[in-house]
């Protein structure tokens, strides 16, 4: 074992080490595991809602986008500042929400802002059957990794059932305490990993980064525009609008814990302020891919320019230190989805009734989900990759209902909304599956369109059958689904 498998090894167990703390304080209701105690400080919070921003696609999956892509891939820069202008608003009315009717997950604020508990069950399904994907991602992007910076494949196997088996413990342990406890360590791990990294990248290219931007320039100047196959300007904009609206209007289900926990809505607010000084760190792994188009052989696959980049350009112990910040972008992220799935199975979807079976189920099901994560990704790691597509794009179908839900009287039904949901999902599954030319357009964001039609139609009609059926033409209690 050489000193880079020693340091992410040591990496990972302090990394769990950090989340397990010095008791165990998640022993109670499932509300203490997922959201705590609903006072989480603006720095906690902080860190939980940044979780987001760095994951496994910050190093990976980023500089990949620029080797191949160029330019395109300040397409999360940008959507990443939508995400936070939108939850400068919803973000705030989510947690107020939250803390009058004691929502733990997503699909709570469905069933009770809709009045129908088959409408949560259809959303904690939708929610945990999409973020299954993402769940993958995170684990099969730790192998690669350590498998990068150790050049050993049977290394990042290990790695993989390591860190799950890590993350996983010290969920079950803490919950959503460890998780923030995580964060901390991971942020900060992730700012000396990437700033490693650039020094690196800076001081081996030729001319230094004014010199790196000049040469792409002259040689591969179509990296610099969004002319190119696949990824042109509607890419672009539409991966932009589908993603800001994904992350901004609170579609995946593990964003809610972090937004519930938090102790006022005026944390949230100024976190949705400076949470976007991250994107100046976001910005380094888009510089490290134009390098690797300079340093990299074309032929090598995208998600490996990061790490091959690393150990051309810096000594082994320190490849080891990129390696661990880059596995804790995969474990924190890892426990807050392994949170979301979980806590949506056994509360809106199994739905047992005492505290302490509820609490059982919820470890039961965080297991599951892990595991059959860590198995397709050990036995099929491409299984899932156009399901992956699916993700923002189909948890992006619940936005409409997430938007009419937040407003002080809601004016649609359960109905309308369940049918559109269903549609989205539909539609965007057909799109994807069915090898329908769409160009470069986002099929999540075409699928949004009969969503909203199927929705508009169907509440006219209730409304109208609703008229009818009671006296005098007045519409009094909404319609919801039992």
């Amino acid at each position: 074992m050489n000193s880079t498998s020693v340091i992410a090894t040591i990496g990972m167990l302090a990394i769990a080490v950090v989340g397990i703390g010095r008791h165990r304080p998640a022993n109670g209701p499932l509300g203490e595991w997922t959201v705590g105690e609903r006072k989480f400080s603006t720095f906690t919070t902080w860190f939980l809602q940044a979780g987001e921003s760095f994951t496994t696609f910050s190093f990976l999956g980023l500089a990949g986008l620029a080797f191949g892509g160029g330019v395109a891939a300040s397409y999360a820069l940008c959507y990443l500042a939508i995400n936070f202008v939108l939850q400068y608003f919803t973000a705030p009315r989510m947690r107020q929400l939250g803390a009058e009717h004691g929502y733990l997950t997503q699909a709570d604020f469905f069933a009770e802002r809709y009045r129908s508990p088959l409408l949560g069950r259809v959303v904690a399904i939708v929610g945990a059957v999409f973020l299954l994907p993402y769940l993958q991602l995170q684990i099969t992007g730790l192998g690669l990794i350590v498998q990068l910076a150790t050049g050993s494949r049977t290394g990042g196997n290990l790695s993989m059932i390591l860190a799950t088996v890590l993350t996983v413990g010290f969920v079950l342990w803490s919950g959503i305490r460890g998780v923030a406890r995580v964060a901390y360590l991971k942020d900060a791990l992730m700012v000396v990993g990437l700033l490693v990294l650039f020094i690196g990248v800076a001081i081996s290219v030729k001319g230094g980064i004014g010199g790196l931007f000049e040469t792409v320039r002259d040689t591969h100047p179509d990296l610099l525009t969004l002319h190119q196959k696949g990824y042109d300007a509607t890419f672009f904009v539409s991966a932009v609008i589908i993603s800001g609206i994904g992350g901004g209007l609170g579609t995946m289900a593990h964003l809610w814990p972090p937004v519930l926990a938090a102790r006022s809505g005026r944390a949230l607010r100024s976190n949705a302020i400076w949470l976007p000084l991250y994107q100046i760190a976001l910005g380094i792994p888009v510089i490290v891919g134009f390098a690797g188009i300079l340093m990299v052989s074309p032929d090598s696959p995208g998600n490996a320019v990061a790490l091959t980049l690393a150990g051309q350009t810096l000594p082994g112990w320190l490849v080891g230190v990129v390696a661990v910040a880059a596995a804790s972008a995969a474990m924190v992220p890892s426990a807050a989805i392994i949170v979301g799935i979980s806590s949506l199975l056994s509360r809106n979807v199994l739905s047992a009734r005492s505290e302490r079976t509820q609490l059982r189920t919820n470890h039961v099901c965080a297991v599951v989900a892990a595991a059959l994560a860590l198995c397709l990704g050990l036995s099929r790691p491409d299984l899932l990759a156009n399901l992956l597509l699916l993700t923002f794009g189909g948890l992006s179908q619940l936005a409409p209902a997430i938007v009419m839900g937040l407003a002080r009287k809601v004016r649609l039904d359960a109905i309308p909304v369940l049918l559109g949901i269903l549609t989205g999902v539909a539609v965007l599954t057909w799109l994807t599956f069915g090898d329908v030319d769409l160009g470069t357009m986002d099929p999540g964001l075409v699928a949004l369109l009969p969503n909203l039609a199927v929705t508009g139609v169907a509440q006219l009609v209730v409304r109208s059958r609703t008229s009818r059926e009671e006296p005098g033409g007045v519409r009094g209690k909404r319609v919801g689904v039992a």
